[in-house]
């Protein structure tokens, strides 16, 4: 079970945002797929006209390089709220923020009650800038990304007071949706043997979702795709990789493949053999709202059966529990039914 579900509760949050006549839409923008997707759920019955929101980056975009335009710095100068992920995810944004509380606009981090709950990861460097800083990737624990809804949930009620009532029913029902998510993951990443549970990816955006469920996680780059692989980095992947008989590593949809597939080339080039995953994994960025991964809970399914075939293709036996019904619908053909022809 989750560690934050049970009971649904609303905390009160410590900056209260203000509440604005309803004669026009309350202006919300959000940053990140997840960010946006988040907010899609949790108002999806209100009425229309209730709210206006700006998703600002689509599928495949890489939030750690994306550089605000003019148009997203306008809608979030004129936003209600902005909702973010935090944790320098959004790594050209800090100035922006900061300007934010000065125009009295209220700023959501995703993140903030993940960090306050000590559930962050941290002790990285991103740059000479940034010493000692957490992991940004925390929603891929799903009892991470409870607390953010819980705390998207508070914000949203505070702006929007009229429609407490349909906010809160969907906050409830995507709890649930959340810990049957959990459940199922747990099982189904456990079926690899434990000693060749090592997922391998373009960059080091799977911390959580490995200790979430026991796997061990490399990444070719840190965990901002800022820090470019060089050849000793690379080196010591293709290293890593032969001494464990690794036998799948997986490139990512908003990260280039060049590097990874580099990796690929140099095991083959000593002697060893690593294929890649049969689907890029979702890292930063999920696919586009209409689409089975463009939902988070697509996104994480999408992710492990991803993960879960590319072994099964690669001769490691195991049985994949199937994707609980309510969870399954949209689930694209070519995940309930890979074919091990395409890993190379």
């Amino acid at each position: 079970m989750l560690r934050y579900l049970g009971a649904f509760t609303l905390a009160s949050m410590a900056c209260i945002t203000p509440v604005f006549a309803q004669d026009e839409p309350s202006r919300i923008v959000a940053t990140t797929t997840q960010a946006s997707d988040l907010i899609r759920v949790l108002t999806a019955d209100l009425p229309p006209g209730t709210l206006a929101l700006t998703a600002l980056m689509g599928s495949g975009v890489d939030p750690h390089l994306y550089l605000p335009t003019e148009a997203d710095i306008r809608a979030i100068q004129e936003a209600d709220a902005v909702f973010y992920s935090g944790l320098h995810l959004e790594g050209q944004f800090g100035e922006v923020f900061a300007n934010l509380s000065n125009r009295g606009i209220a700023t959501h981090a995703l993140s903030e009650p993940v960090e306050r709950a000590g559930y962050i990861i941290g002790g990285f460097t991103l740059s000479e800038r940034y010493q000692n800083v957490a992991d940004p990737h925390f929603w891929f624990d799903p009892r991470n990304w409870q607390m953010s809804a819980t705390y998207a949930t508070d914000a949203l009620v505070q702006l929007l007071p009229d429609h407490r009532g349909p906010i809160e029913e969907n906050a409830i029902e995507y709890a649930a949706t959340l810990s049957t998510l959990f459940t199922w993951a747990e099982q189904a990443m456990a079926v690899v043997p434990e000693q060749q549970r090592v997922l391998v990816s373009s960059h080091d955006a799977f911390q959580y979702f490995g200790a979430a469920f026991g796997w061990q996680v490399r990444g070719l780059q840190g965990i901002s795709t800022e820090d470019e692989a060089g050849v000793a980095d690379i080196q010591q992947l293709v290293e890593f990789v032969m001494e464990r008989e690794i036998p799948v590593i997986f490139v990512e949809s908003s990260v280039p493949p060049d590097a990874i597939e580099a990796v690929q080339e140099a095991v083959r080039a000593n002697g060893g053999r690593v294929r890649l995953g049969i689907q890029t994994l979702y890292s930063d960025a999920m696919d586009a709202p209409e689409h089975y991964g463009g939902r988070y809970p697509g996104m994480l399914i999408s992710n492990i059966l991803i993960i879960l075939e590319s072994y099964r293709c690669a001769g490691i036996d195991l049985t994949i529990p199937p994707v609980p019904e309510e969870l399954a619908e949209g689930l694209p053909a070519e995940l309930a039914q890979p074919d091990c022809a395409v890993i190379d």
